[in-house]
């Protein structure tokens, strides 16, 4: 099928969600809204209010007495949602860095990130160096320049240098391809689990979800990878009802894990206060559909 749909002005915009079924309480307002941030990135949020069964041009609004400004309510939720995981990931982000770089140069040196012998898969070793390499080759930071100026053996700077100009993502892959060995499973147990599976999946997820937060993606409704939830961990989690009723792949089995790192790297962290209080504004009480059980804010994890 050719895509055979036209741009529509601003006003046109406002007539079509109109039509639809969606109030405007001032719509010069709402033009202004329009024009700078467009209609197709609020298509996200008005997407889980429509009738998406029936898939036609159409699609109206099935929730009655939704407006245009609750809509835009709950965007700049997302918004202040989004800033603050962000800000508790580059937390998580920082201390998982160290723990490796620490741990493991310790025992096997400078450079032990370019010893294959350390990793299971040789191609995604390979890969991973040579995203590595990339991401050296684009920092401007001084001790990166200064090793290039000085140093010609090897060619690469040591872990400490070149895992700090590498991004979680990458840093999150090459734990993952690393062989069981005690050193990886010392910087598991610095976050109290006791299953580096465990440990990997969740790195992985906050990598993803810190990204999406990066490109000012969309947090809320959003699914997200699975998290695993540990059985066994040294430190205090959520409790055992919430675990079994926990909604895997929605933002709070994330945000939970998030909260369990801070509470060892940052005990005096404020991000549950936070959190609290913003979600107290969430309009049109779609904490659920981000997988905040009712009552969520009384488990002992988050007091």
């Amino acid at each position: 099928m050719k895509y055979n749909k036209i741009p529509i002005s601003i006003e046109n915009q406002i007539q079509k969600l109109k039509d639809r079924g969606l109030k405007f309480d001032n719509e010069k307002k709402s033009a202004h809204y329009l024009s700078n941030i467009s209609y197709y990135r609020l298509r996200a949020y008005t997407f889980p209010f429509q009738d998406n069964e029936n898939i036609t041009d159409n699609q109206p609004f099935i929730v009655k007495d939704i407006s245009f400004e609750k809509i835009i309510d709950l965007y700049v939720f997302d918004r202040k949602l989004r800033f603050l995981i962000f800000d508790a990931i580059e937390k998580i982000e920082i201390s998982f860095r160290a723990q490796i770089i620490n741990t493991f140069s310790i025992t096997h040196g400078s450079h032990w990130q370019l010893d294959k012998s350390l990793f299971n898969n040789e191609d995604i070793f390979y890969k991973n160096i040579e995203s590595l390499n990339t991401e050296i080759e684009r920092s401007n930071e001084t001790f990166i320049n200064h090793y290039k100026t000085k140093y010609t053996n090897p060619l690469e700077p040591p872990c400490w240098m070149s895992l700090e100009v590498s991004s979680i993502g990458l840093i999150s892959k090459m734990f993952r391809n690393i062989k069981k060995c005690k050193e990886k499973n010392a910087v598991t147990m610095y976050f109290g689990l006791t299953d580096f599976s465990i440990l990997e999946n969740w790195m992985q997820s906050f990598s993803i979800l810190r990204n999406t937060c990066a490109h000012h993606g969309r947090i809320w409704n959003r699914r997200l990878l699975k998290i695993k939830i540990p059985n066994f961990h040294k430190y205090p989690f959520i409790s055992k009802q919430t675990k079994a009723d926990i909604y895997p792949n929605k933002l709070y089995a994330t945000i939970c894990c998030i909260e369990y790192f801070l509470k060892i790297i940052s005990p005096q962290n404020t991000l549950k206060d936070k959190l609290k209080s913003l979600l107290n504004s969430c309009p049109m009480k779609q904490e659920k559909e981000m997988g905040f059980p009712d009552g969520w804010d009384k488990d002992p994890f988050w007091n």
